[in-house]
């Protein structure tokens, strides 16, 4: 029988090192090495080396790699070393910006006390696949070029020839098939081979086993980033979308034989500036739409700026003749002050898209703004025509546990929006 899985929980910006235990659980050499490796196939983003360890970025989210699970997770603030909580808000945040559809989620839930991420994705895949079974697995047609029995489709003379100067009773041909061994199912059939490798030791795997007996006929591939383009679009795969969203996911992540040739392993890393940024886009359409505004909310709008190049803001609000924009921060900036390059970039975007205020905006341990924050960019010269302001929310409800959902509301007030 298999062994259990073993987890380590950090926080962003953390270090591990080797040849300690963190909460009885050991980090090894091996485990070092295979995260340093699996960091250089990704340009060295996700960690910094440090002696003897890694310190991690703002990347969170979940590596696995033999027997050990890592989850990493966000942490805004000094308030709470409470790691379940801050588990709660990177699932909540996944959720919400549609990376993941906790529902969706039976057994594998945050209640649980050893849940982790890959749990959670897995089981959503697994649910994702019962459901097109029970729907009907589609067929599709395709070309096949082989040696049959029997004539049928187009004869390929040069082949038949070739391969069939002694078996006179076989024909090479290239005929239409008409069965579920087709591009979409072997994708989702890789996925779950792999979901099969890591959900071993736990309740997963006897789900994962008994869906694969519907994919016993299904051809293996090694499937890639190219390999998703050309997996079709129609109505019959309309259905597949999501399961094949999260196949991506999950193989584009797989890094097998990453360490000494001998463990496998998968990572699923979300960069927290970009997650941040996410939510807080979601949460302000969101207060638009239920308040009923006429205001529209953009993401990344950019514009030609000079010689090809273009500049963008992360969030564009416009109101009628009006128009703010938000720059937001994935950092405790506490009681010190923005970058000048950060403000200088403000009264860009601020002069560019001819808008009123501008903000950069971050977590925090309270929330604390007014309206009259806004500061004149060029208030010396009393000749102001745009402002910005330094946000400060913070993504707890009352009870310091519960992310706050409604942060576009506030937002939007102190835009006087609302």
């Amino acid at each position: 029988m298999s062994k259990p899985i073993n987890k380590i929980q950090v926080f962003e910006h953390q270090t591990l090192s080797y040849g300690r235990e963190y909460n009885a659980v050991s980090f090894k050499e091996k485990h070092f090495n295979a995260l340093a490796k699996l960091n250089v196939l990704h340009d060295n983003k996700y960690f910094t080396i440090v002696h003897k360890g890694i310190k991690f970025a703002q990347y969170v989210g979940v590596v696995q790699i033999d027997g050990l699970c890592i989850e990493i997770l966000p942490k805004a603030d000094h308030s709470s070393e409470d790691k379940k909580v801050w588990q709660g808000v990177l699932i909540e945040m996944l959720r919400a910006t549609k990376k993941l559809k906790v529902d969706n989620v039976g057994h594998a839930n945050v209640n649980k006390q050893n849940i982790h991420l890959l749990d959670i994705y897995f089981e959503w895949y697994l649910n994702e696949i019962q459901l097109l079974i029970h729907q009907g697995l589609i067929k599709q047609y395709y070309k096949e070029t082989n040696n049959v029995k029997a004539l049928k489709g187009k004869l390929e003379f040069a082949g038949h020839i070739q391969k069939n100067l002694i078996h006179k009773e076989r024909f090479y041909t290239t005929h239409q098939v008409y069965e579920k061994d087709h591009l979409v199912h072997q994708v989702l059939g890789q996925a779950l081979n792999i979901i099969e490798q890591f959900s071993k030791g736990n309740y997963l795997y006897s789900k994962c086993k008994s869906v694969q007996l519907d994919f016993t006929e299904v051809q293996p591939i090694k499937a890639n980033e190219a390999t998703f383009a050309k997996i079709p679009k129609s109505r019959k795969t309309a259905p597949y979308k999501t399961a094949l969203e999260i196949a991506r996911l999950i193989i584009l992540n797989f890094a097998p034989n990453v360490s000494s040739g001998k463990e496998n392993m998968l990572a699923l890393l979300f960069d927290m500036n970009s997650l941040w940024e996410e939510y807080v886009l979601v949460c302000l359409k969101k207060a638009a739409k239920n308040n009923d505004l006429n205001v529209a909310v953009h993401g990344q709008k950019s514009q030609p700026f000079w010689n090809g190049i273009t500049i963008r803001p992360d969030i564009v609000i416009e109101k009628e003749d009006e128009t703010f924009i938000i720059d937001t921060k994935w950092k405790n900036i506490n009681g010190s002050k923005p970058s000048t390059d950060d403000l200088r970039q403000m009264y860009v975007y601020n002069d560019y898209w001819k808008s009123t205020k501008a903000m950069l905006l971050y977590p925090s341990n309270t929330t604390t703004f007014t309206k009259e924050d806004f500061i004149p960019f060029n208030k010396i010269t009393e000749t102001a025509h745009h402002e910005c302001g330094i946000g400060k929310i913070s993504i707890f409800v009352s009870d310091k546990k519960t992310l706050d959902k409604e942060i576009g509301n506030t937002i939007l007030e102190w835009f006087n929006i609302i």
